[in-house]
């Protein structure tokens, strides 16, 4: 009966427990001391870039998995180097899917974690791939969202490997949505609320038209899905940022 007691107890004082929630201007850590195992939590601004490999049950099940090892290393070391030279934030690795925050408010940093989407496209597909053909080529979808993300630490304790972080929100959810409903060749798909808020340079492509004229083409194509049991317009584009 003690661990029946030992989950009943817990369950009851984190319900009757009042969450105390913080708000930041950075993307917490598992370090971070203002986190603890009781009912703390940490809320920032930020975009959300949710990433995820296409195709990953037929490349585990056509390789070895020392093969398998290296293509996720491939792809992993790709999304770090380009997050985090756009200032993004790399967490919560799930499998072959990760996300990343790129904190703040202002049209720049949201128009940052786009472009950064579009270089991970570019690195992807034009750098890496002909590498990983070897192997197997990496299919992938994007999805970015904007919004409050609250961070809360959970498991066990201290020193043990039974602790994580989750993230809570609309941004994480829905990045993740329309992330699951990209892949070659839109890749990057982003929500209605980031594409209204983009800069210029990473919503329009600049073009000469027949008679000499520079012209602005959208880079980005509407399209619908469903999200909360209603019907969201969000955008998705096949273009690339070389770096």
């Amino acid at each position: 009966m003690a661990l029946k007691d030992d989950i009943k107890n817990k369950a009851k004082a984190i319900v009757d427990e009042k969450f105390v929630v913080t708000d930041v201007d950075y993307v917490p850590d598992i370090t971070n001391t203002k986190l603890t195992f009781g009912c703390t939590g940490l809320q920032f601004e930020s975009t959300v870039l949710f990433i995820d490999m296409r195709g990953s049950t037929k490349i585990l099940n056509s390789h070895n998995k020392s093969t398998v090892a290296k293509i996720h290393m491939v792809y992993f070391h790709t999304i770090i180097n380009i997050a985090k030279s756009m200032d993004g934030e790399v967490r919560s690795f799930n499998g072959d899917s990760m996300l990343v925050f790129f904190q703040g408010t202002t049209k720049n940093s949201l128009s940052n974690a786009v472009k950064a989407a579009m270089q991970m496209k570019y690195a992807l597909t034009q750098v890496v791939n002909p590498y990983l053909e070897k192997y197997s080529s990496v299919d992938f979808g994007i999805g970015l969202d904007h919004g409050k993300v609250l961070c809360t630490k959970i498991g066990l304790g201290r020193n043990s490997n039974h602790q994580d972080l989750i993230w809570i929100g609309n941004a994480v959810n829905k990045s993740t949505v329309i992330g699951d409903k990209c892949s070659k060749p839109n890749h990057i798909g982003i929500s209605n609320k980031v594409y209204e808020n983009l800069n210029d340079n990473v919503k329009y492509h600049n073009r000469k038209n027949s008679w000499g004229q520079v012209e602005k083409v959208n880079m980005w194509n509407s399209a619908w899905m469903v999200y909360n049991d209603k019907n969201e317009k969000y955008w998705h584009t096949n273009y690339y940022w070389a770096i």
